[in-house]
């Protein structure tokens, strides 16, 4: 299982998740990737869009020992995952708490893109980095993930991404519709959408559109918590993925 990250994320903040499943399911393996401009998956050339990911992500599986047999992503990475039904044809493509909708660039990952632009391009510290990210509005578990993705450079704590870059990939999240897959996976792919119960990302109507599709082949779930399913319901969320899986 290839396992995908949201926005401003890396491959290391499903490691506990990961753990767990290979613990519960050894027969299985998670390769936990950092997407393109995040953790240590930098230098990479533009475009930077959502194909370029699925490219670098097809190109990852030619070097793997085995077969991919499923991918999971989270949020951002959801859309990549779906993408990459058609390149790899894993047996199962799990969405985390993403939408295959077209939507209007907003929501938080657009606000912490601006917030990131009200602030110093360096700071002397990451205490100093977190300070300024709660004094701007971020409660303090976020503040402090995010202040994970600073790199000291020159005495000076930096981000590891460029912002005009991170913009490229969000516009793209944004404007891709990929309705067509869900509606049509390749065969012999399964498609499983999870809902977290209180986040507004994937809507009670997108869930019930996906649950009306024919063919059995795409399913919808639904999990109690919040968008970050992986740690406010980590039991609910390995218990459905290892009874799933093949």
């Amino acid at each position: 299982m290839i396992v995908l990250h949201g926005i401003y994320g890396a491959g290391r903040n499903w490691a506990t998740f990961a753990r767990a499943l290979t613990s519960a399911r050894p027969d299985w393996a998670a390769i936990l990737v950092d997407l393109r401009l995040h953790g240590h998956s930098r230098g990479f050339e533009p475009p930077h869009l959502l194909s370029s990911c699925v490219h670098d992500l097809v190109e990852l599986s030619g070097l793997l020992p085995g077969s991919v047999d499923a991918v999971l992503g989270h949020s951002f990475g959801g859309k990549v995952a779906l993408m990459l039904a058609s390149a790899l044809t894993p047996d199962q493509i799990w969405v985390i708490d993403s939408t295959p909708s077209r939507r209007t660039p907003g929501g938080g990952a657009l606000r912490m893109l601006q917030t990131l632009r009200n602030l110093p391009d360096d700071f002397a510290d990451r205490t100093e980095a977190v300070a300024r990210l709660e004094a701007s509005g971020l409660a303090a578990p976020v503040a402090l993930w995010m202040a994970t993705n600073l790199e000291l450079v020159d005495g000076r704590f930096t981000w590891r991404f460029d912002l005009d870059d991170m913009e490229c990939l969000l516009t793209d999240f944004f404007r891709r519709d990929l309705w067509d897959v869900v509606e049509a996976p390749p065969d012999p792919t399964v498609i499983h959408f999870v809902r977290a119960s209180e986040s507004d990302v994937l809507s009670a109507h997108e869930l019930e559109r996906i649950s009306g599709i024919a063919g059995g082949r795409t399913r919808a779930h639904e999990l109690h918590g919040g968008h970050w399913l992986h740690q406010d319901n980590p039991a609910g969320l390995l218990d459905l993925v290892v009874s799933e899986l093949p």
